[in-house]
C-alpha cells in the first residue's frame, strides 16, 4: 500500500511541476499581453505611477513587456526553465519595489508568485519540459 502510494505520487510529481509552471507563467504572460495591447497606457504608467530605478520610463515599459511575454513562454514549455524562473523571480521583486502604492493583498500575491517561481528555479522545470528532453538526449541523464 505504501509503495503503491509513493509510486503514484512520483508519477504525479511531473504533472504538478508542469501545472505550477503553467499557472505562474500564465499570470505573467497575461500581464505582458495587457501591457502590449495598450502600450500608450503602459508607457504612461511607467512615467507617472511606477518608480523603476535607473531606467527611463519608455525603456522600462518596453523591457517589462518583453520580460512578461518571453520568459513566461519559456517557463511554460520548460526551455531554460531555471533561468526563466530566476528572471521572473527578480522581475517580481522589482515590480513590488517599483509600485509603492501596492496594497497588502497585492503584496501577498507577489509573495505567492515568488514562492511558486522558486520551485522551478531551485528544482528545475521537471520531467515534462524541453530542458529534461535536452538533458536526457545529450547528457544521458534521466
Amino acid at each position: 500500500m505504501i509503495k503503491s502510494t509513493i509510486r503514484m505520487l512520483e508519477f504525479l510529481a511531473p504533472v504538478s511541476d508542469l501545472a505550477l509552471r503553467l499557472w505562474v507563467a500564465n499570470v505573467f504572460f497575461k500581464s505582458g499581453m495587457n501591457k502590449f495591447e495598450s502600450m500608450d497606457i503602459t508607457r504612461m504608467l511607467f512615467e507617472n505611477e511606477y518608480a523603476v530605478p535607473f531606467l527611463p520610463p519608455d525603456i522600462a515599459a518596453n523591457l517589462a513587456t518583453g520580460v512578461e511575454l518571453i520568459f513566461p513562454t519559456l517557463l511554460a514549455i520548460g526551455l531554460a526553465g531555471r533561468f526563466s524562473a530566476g528572471v521572473l523571480f527578480v522581475f517580481n521583486i522589482i515590480a513590488v519595489v517599483s509600485y509603492p502604492s501596492l496594497n497588502p493583498a497585492g503584496v501577498q500575491q507577489h509573495i505567492m508568485w515568488g514562492i511558486m517561481l522558486l520551485v522551478p528555479f531551485l528544482h528545475g522545470p521537471g520531467k515534462l519540459s524541453i530542458d529534461h528532453l535536452i538533458r536526457k538526449r545529450y547528457m544521458g541523464t534521466d
